[in-house]
């Protein structure tokens, strides 16, 4: 069951306009929440999100947070499965084609639910690959637009290798991962790249930081340059959806030892315990111990 403007439906009965911008120009904006034992999780980082998204895109939040919870609550109660990952789909409504806004248009809200299964075990103990390549985006990555087509084609890279990611560098820096969040750990230290419009603000990314200074983690946020990375001890992905994932092969080479590390091992197994706090009733703001 999903939710498009107003209504409840099977997702076999939702159809939008074809003259929908999101259709027409990719003009609109996305967030997914991860939902635990049917409760989604640190929902308030994951709204205020949003709203910086739709303020990126110039487009008024159709709800206030209270509306959205309503909402979003409703929608997994719809669905089977104690856990689950909401995508929320914002555009800026129908009109005909023409680059300008349309005056007064209401937006097209769209908000479906999919199961959420844990990263396979096989790669939390052996790792995964990934490959790097340059960084060709627009550069407001720091909203979640729905126009992704050049992280589709980035991403498609590593599917094409049979790699998990594709880590992205811009002008020798690390930016992030096609569709993630991505950490460097150097001499027991984990780095991490700095919030900029060049890169997503992840909440997963925001949970890792939280856990780290909360367990007194030798953890630096600066710029990681290219060779940072080929010569990492370990590097470590995350999103809303894989959680914490070792990255052990990068373009074929192998990342430290070639397995999983010691820090990947602790804010793994951080995240873990944190996770399922937060789903007890914990206050979500920060990761305490």
């Amino acid at each position: 069951m999903i939710y498009l403007n107003g209504k409840f439906m099977p997702i076999e009965e939702a159809y939008i306009p074809v003259l929908d911008r999101g259709f027409i120009f990719g003009d609109g904006v996305y967030e997914v929440i991860p939902v635990y034992s049917r409760k989604p999780f640190r929902l308030t980082n994951h709204l205020n999100r949003l709203q910086h998204s739709l303020d990126g895109i110039r487009l008024r939040n159709p709800l206030s947070n209270e509306e959205w919870q309503n909402l979003l609550e409703q929608v997994i109660a719809k669905n089977e499965g104690e856990d689950q990952y909401l995508y929320l789909h914002i555009t800026r409504g129908v009109a005909k084609r023409d680059h300008a806004f349309p005056a007064n248009v209401p937006p097209t809200v769209f908000i479906m639910s999919n199961p959420l299964l844990p990263p396979p075990a096989e790669l939390l103990v052996s790792g995964a690959a990934a490959i790097t390549s340059s960084d060709n985006r627009w550069i407001r990555c720091d909203v979640k637009a729905i126009s992704l087509l050049p992280n589709v084609l980035l991403r498609q890279l590593a599917v094409d290798v049979h790699a998990l990611e594709t880590i992205l560098i811009r002008d020798g820096f690390l930016t992030e991962g096609a569709a993630s969040n991505i950490f460097v750990v150097k001499d027991n230290v984990l780095l991490a790249p700095p919030k900029s419009h060049l890169m997503l603000p992840g909440i997963t990314y925001d949970v890792v930081l939280e856990l780290a200074a909360a367990n007194r983690i030798p953890h630096e946020i600066r710029e990681i340059s290219e060779a940072e990375i080929r010569t990492a001890d370990e590097i470590l992905l995350t999103s809303s959806t894989k959680e914490i994932m070792p990255i052990t092969s990068l373009d074929n080479k192998p990342v430290g030892n070639g397995k999983p590390g010691a820090m990947f091992t602790q804010l793994h197994a951080l995240y873990q315990q944190y996770k399922a706090t937060d789903m007890r009733g914990h206050p979500s703001g920060t990761a305490s111990r």
